[in-house]
């Protein structure tokens, strides 16, 4: 289509809507009225034409009209479109009128804004994905799981603020950034991002987060960097130079920014180094492969000769060899089963990224799993008073309490470790698999074994001398784990004397209680509320807040169950797969009635946790051949005497 073509459409447009509102003008009118209609309808043609110009790109030699941006732009969205996956941009992004794509900010004909967070994106992007978008001024793919290189951003000189934070996105921070003289905020923290820091300089630079990656080597003595404190360059274990504390040493250089009058000679010099570097490594690699095979070999040897024998199968023997200046792991039972060296080259899986750090299962070399959590959003401790603390911690002994193994401390570093929970956590037990035939039913005994476990692990923190005013504080679904043996064990206690108040009073179960909302005080009756939420999870399978807030599913149980038991519809309170078991019915209103009295918006109406444990106690599992299958869940006879307890507010 051509650009006389267009102009021809425009004017039978205008035409059409000329000829629709003549009747509205003819000569029957008064004069004075026929002004007014006239006058109108000049003013329509005019609005007609405005419109036309503004969202009606024509382009030469027989381009595609395209409504609301130009088609370039519109295809390189469409090309991120495809490489998301996203049912949810699937959708949105299908209209040829720029307002209406979710996310994308235009101005006349050219993209400017680009925001997709939050979104569960899983995809790859391309390195030249964004050429096209040279309008573009702010992008930020926050909070998804995008993976690939970081994009070259040449083409995209308007650029003033960046977010990729917390995706995956590997390999090098692209030197194209450096270039980009109107960049104001650059977000890149926790990726997966290696090698060194580029040669940033802008003077308009005021925002910038690298924390969390792999980056290495010295960072850069711009004026830049420097201005911006260390926490934009935490848990980086190879980053070195100020502003961080970690120093660097005397092999470490701080690349110069790039020159033109480097001499052929360093050229050549650099390159053949490279080439060494690359050879050697290669050589390394392939003597660790050989070694680790070696050794593999001769582990499963001894365990056939063990076996035959009738002999347990001891454990790899564990190298004490691991270099000094990575620190080492303090053993709460004093003897070291491995060091710090063996868990930097374990294989790791991200089990989850809560309140007080990331959390990773890691596979050691004898095959053995262990959990270890990257501690963060601390308080500033000294070394002294970070190891009173955890000495504190691991003096806590209770077989519901998850045991600390080991814990290690450097300026940078502050890590716990802990025994492998091979049948994860309660949030998983209850609401994972939910509608698949893969579900195992969570059935009345083993969740009152829970509420049963939890409670004594409580009570033993709350009868503790040395417990702080809050002797848990994040009690919820994620924090109980469950071992091989079915037994529920409580995790994350005693980290309320460590964590900074900023991260508690936001993130932490017992700052969301009644009485730190209204008198910004908490106690141990505020982890008495916690355990009642969680018991209410229990009994009603649904997703609590506290457990994850952000999930569209997650109900205020309290006020939830409160409603519930007010307006007298009891039955359906309990989870279905609860209901099937009538004989359970007189122990499930009991415990919901502790949950109640736990959940009171009164402190001092709650019991404290040693008559929690007596009344989960006094609960009997009926005999499992009085449980009837039949299902109950349009019995209504629950609703009357049922319940005695009364919430209170």
């Amino acid at each position: 289509m051509n650009k006389h073509n267009s102009y021809g459409i425009l004017v039978e447009y205008v035409s059409y809507v000329a000829i629709s509102t003549q009747p509205f003008v003819h000569f029957s009118m008064r004069p004075k009225t026929k002004i007014m209609e006239v006058f109108k309808f000049f003013i329509l043609v005019v609005l007609v034409s405005f419109v036309a110009h503004n969202y009606i790109v024509v382009g030469q030699d027989d381009a595609k009209i395209v409504i609301g941006f130009t088609e370039d732009d519109r295809n390189a969205l469409l090309a991120l479109k495809t490489g998301f996956h996203n049912a949810f941009l699937d959708e949105r992004w299908q209209s040829f009128n720029c307002i209406n794509w979710y996310g994308v900010t235009c101005n006349g004909s050219r993209v400017i804004g680009l925001t997709l967070e939050d979104l569960e994106i899983i995809g790859e992007i391309n390195v030249d994905a964004l050429f096209n978008l040279t309008a573009l001024s702010v992008l930020s793919f926050r909070n998804n799981s995008i993976f690939g290189q970081v994009m070259d951003f040449s083409k995209n000189i308007a650029l003033t603020r960046l977010d990729l934070s917390r995706n995956k996105f590997d390999w090098l921070i692209s030197p194209s950034l450096v270039n980009l003289v109107l960049l104001e905020s650059l977000q890149l923290q926790e990726n997966r991002l290696t090698g060194p820091i580029p040669w940033f300089d802008q003077s308009s630079l005021k925002e910038f987060n690298v924390s969390n990656n792999n980056l290495t080597g010295p960072i850069p003595n711009t004026r830049t960097l420097e201005s911006f404190n260390s926490s934009s360059y935490d848990h980086n274990l190879f980053l070195c130079g100020p502003p961080i504390s970690r120093a660097c040493g005397p092999a470490s250089q701080v690349n110069d920014p790039p020159s033109s009058n480097k001499s052929s000679v360093n050229a050549i010099l650099i390159i053949l180094n490279i080439i060494g570097l690359v050879f050697l490594a290669m050589l390394l690699t392939v003597f660790y492969k050989k070694k680790k095979q070696v050794n593999e070999k001769m582990i499963e040897k001894k365990k056939v000769i063990l076996e035959e024998k009738g002999d347990e199968i001891p454990s790899v023997v564990i190298d004490h060899q691991a270099k000094e200046d990575l620190g080492k792991l303090v053993f709460v039972d004093g003897e070291a089963e491995f060091e710090l060296g063996d868990l930097m080259t374990a294989s790791a899986e991200s089990l989850g990224d809560g309140n007080s750090g990331k959390t990773y299962r890691a596979r050691l070399d004898d095959r053995r799993n262990v959990i270890v959590k990257r501690l963060r959003g601390l308080k500033p401790l000294s070394r002294d008073e970070f190891m009173n603390q955890m000495k504190l911690i691991a003096a806590r002994k209770h077989p519901n309490l998850v045991p600390l193994l080991a814990y290690f401390y450097s300026n940078d570093e502050k890590l716990l470790v802990h025994k492998f929970m091979m049948n994860g956590n309660l949030f998983n037990c209850l609401h994972g698999g939910r509608g698949t035939r893969d579900r195992i039913p969570f059935r009345w005994g083993a969740r009152l074994a829970v509420a049963h476990a939890v409670a004594r692990a409580m009570e033993y923190l709350h009868m503790n001398p040395n417990s702080t005013l809050v002797p848990h504080g994040n009690l919820k679904s994620s924090n109980v784990l469950i071992d091989e043996n079915h037994n529920a064990l409580v995790s994350d206690y005693g980290l309320t004397a460590i964590i900074s108040n900023a991260i508690s009073v936001h993130r932490m179960v017992a700052f969301k209680s009644p009485e730190y909302l209204i008198s910004k005080k908490v106690s141990k009756k505020s982890d008495v509320w916690s355990y009642g939420s969680l018991v209410m999870e229990l009994l009603t399978g649904r997703v609590s807040v506290l457990s994850v807030p952000q999930d569209n599913r997650a109900v205020d149980l309290c006020s939830w169950v409160h409603r519930a038991v007010r307006e007298e519809w009891t039955a359906e309170i309990f989870d279905l797969e609860l209901m099937v078991q009538r004989s359970a019915i007189h122990g499930m209103l009991k415990l919901l009635q502790l949950a109640v009295r736990c959940c009171d918006k009164a402190p001092e109406k709650r019991p404290d946790m040693s008559e929690v444990v007596r009344e989960v106690e006094s609960i009997k599992v009926p005999n499992v051949d009085s449980e009837s299958e039949e299902d109950l869940s349009l019995d209504r006879s629950l609703t009357d005497d049922s319940m005695s307890a009364t919430p209170s507010g």
